[in-house]
């Protein structure tokens, strides 16, 4: 297989050494990195057997989540002139 010899900056090859997996090459991660989003469907079924408890948690662990960046992002606002919402707001 032909090589390719490219140049990064020094902090981005930090970020590559902080989530590079044991024994994986730099081209493994970089396609690793880069692949494309996989289907939802592939996780159809993944937490069928998650209780009721558990479930009721993370639904509102994920509520509370969704609160403090509502909250985060309204103070940015207030603090930043002219800062203009995101795409979730």
């Amino acid at each position: 297989m032909a090589t390719k010899t490219i140049s990064i900056m020094d902090d981005v090859y930090k970020m590559l050494v902080a989530f590079k997996v044991p024994k994986e090459s730099f081209s493994d991660e970089i396609r690793r990195l880069v692949r494309t989003k996989s289907s939802i469907m592939e996780f159809a079924g993944a937490w069928k057997d998650l209780s009721e408890e558990t479930a009721g948690k993370m639904k509102g662990r994920i509520h509370e989540r969704r609160k403090e960046r509502s909250r985060l992002e309204e103070l940015r606002r207030k603090t930043i002139p002219g800062r203009k919402k995101n795409r979730r707001d």
